[in-house]
């Protein structure tokens, strides 16, 4: 697979845009490691091999097990995740496939009953964010495999 466009470089203002999104969910107070389920699991939906490697290395780095990491494509069937998990990506799994249905009613009351409204706003917009670095990444092709984590914070 050869990248297409290096969009950083060429585009350096949409890459701080993003980035910025990216830094007020890091700042909202969500649990860090809830955000990388969040972000493999919306990444798993798309099929961004790129952002996959990211964000289960990033998942692994701050301590997740690799249990709970293999077991996200099949999260309902697997007794690994909190309540708040599965209400997290059951929200993730609605909001990313938005135009298959919409968001449902019943998908919306188990993340209010675990969420509040403040923390629902936050975690859509982890989920807005990470869709649009999959579709950047998916579109130019960036090629999976070379990323390196950041010691976890």
């Amino acid at each position: 697979m050869q990248p297409r466009i290096e969009y950083s470089k060429v585009a350096p203002g949409a890459l701080e845009a993003m980035s910025g999104l990216e830094r007020y969910v890091h700042q909202s107070g969500l649990e860090p490691s809830l955000v990388e389920l969040v972000k493999t699991r919306a990444s798993q939906i798309n099929g961004c091999a790129y952002c996959i490697d990211m964000h289960t290395k990033d998942a692994r780095a701050r301590g997740e097990t690799e249990q709970r990491l293999y077991g996200l494509v099949a999260w309902r069937e697997t007794p690994y995740y909190t309540e708040r998990e599965r209400a997290a990506l059951a929200w993730t799994e609605a909001v990313t496939r938005v135009s298959e249905g919409h968001v449902p009613d019943d998908v919306y009351e188990m993340a209010r009953a675990h969420f509040t409204e403040k923390e629902l706003v936050d975690l859509t917009l982890a989920i807005v964010a990470i869709n649009g670095w999959n579709r950047l990444a998916i579109s130019f092709r960036t090629v999976p495999g070379s990323y390196q984590p950041r010691s976890a914070r």
